[in-house]
């Protein structure tokens, strides 16, 4: 079983910047397909930035392009995401998803087979 653990949010205000984390704790971790989505209050799920098994790969929601970074450490079995110029909009329960086996970037939820439990983000104006 896979289990991914979220961390560093918090809140933050418009234009600031948080780093989140998410730790996996899967030894083969590197054979994973990575990713973030978020829910924001009263909507559901959505996407935000995937990651390939080696890293070599990232793709970003039109919402993320230019203010987020997405990359992993495969040694450490972590994931991160590096938000700037962070608006009241991305206010949401921010979550870390791993794919198993799959080399690609997945942008799909239902494509995702272990999830983390989320962390807050608030971002204030």
């Amino acid at each position: 079983q896979v289990q991914l653990v979220e961390s560093g949010g918090g809140p933050v205000q418009a234009g600031g910047s948080l780093n989140l984390t998410c730790t996996v704790s899967r030894r083969t971790f590197s054979s994973y397909a990575a990713g973030w989505f978020r829910q924001p209050p009263g909507k559901e799920r959505e996407f935000v930035a995937a990651i390939s098994w080696s890293g070599g790969n990232t793709y970003y929601a039109d919402s993320a392009k230019g203010r987020f970074a997405i990359s992993r450490d495969n040694v450490k079995n972590k994931v991160y995401i590096e938000m700037n110029s962070l608006k009241p909009e991305d206010t949401a329960v921010y979550y870390c998803a791993a794919a198993s086996y799959v080399h690609t970037v997945v942008v799909i939820a239902h494509e995702y087979d272990y999830w983390g439990q989320g962390t807050q983000v608030t971002v204030s104006s």
